[in-house]
């Protein structure tokens, strides 16, 4: 039991690390600040953005509820 618990957690480790790796960037600094109108309006993936974003939450939270099941079976 506790085997497939730790395959799922890191199942879950590496679709969060993957998920927020492949997000887009919020267009920080002056450099964002002058090409960030252009993005929005010349064809930014914003459906892939908000998939991401979800997933990354349910990775997150997957992550979490894996860690303390862990932490309460080898307690």
């Amino acid at each position: 039991m506790e085997i497939v618990i730790n395959v799922l957690f890191l199942l879950a480790t590496l679709g969060m690390i993957s998920s927020v790796l492949l997000q887009s960037s919020k267009s920080a600094g002056l450099s964002g600040s002058i090409t960030g109108g252009s993005q929005t309006m010349f064809g930014k993936k914003k459906g892939v953005d908000d998939l991401l974003a979800k997933l990354t939450v349910v990775f997150a939270v997957l992550f979490m509820v894996l860690a303390i099941i862990l932490t309460v079976l080898r307690a």
